[in-house]
């Protein structure tokens, strides 16, 4: 079964020059698991084709059940330098929200 991530988590979004920093939160305990799972750097990188031409690193968070993402080289140059409407990536947390996951139907 097919589902967005924003059934499942909340998410916060940043920027640290050209850097976006995406939060994604477990809204139970019980959803950390599938987060570690199914949202890798990998599957963020293919969410993201198009606007992150850097590298994504995950960090895990256990203790809050949340996952960590940088993707750099996603801000065109950051706030200072770039002409995108969100130069500070406040709408990346909207965006990896609508990622789907496909997970076994009995969870």
């Amino acid at each position: 079964m097919k589902i967005q991530l924003l059934q499942i988590a909340h998410a916060r979004s940043g920027d640290k020059g050209d850097t976006g920093n995406v939060g994604i939160i477990a809204r139970k305990p019980e959803y950390y698991s599938l987060l570690k799972k199914y949202v890798t750097e990998e599957r963020v990188k293919k969410h993201f084709e198009g606007i992150c031409f850097g590298n994504v690193d995950r960090f895990e968070l256990p203790n809050i059940g949340a996952l960590n993402f940088l993707l750099h080289h996603v801000l065109g140059g950051g706030g200072t330098k770039s002409l995108k409407n969100d130069a500070q990536g406040k709408t990346l947390s909207s965006v990896m929200l609508r990622m789907e996951i496909e997970i076994e139907e009995t969870l």
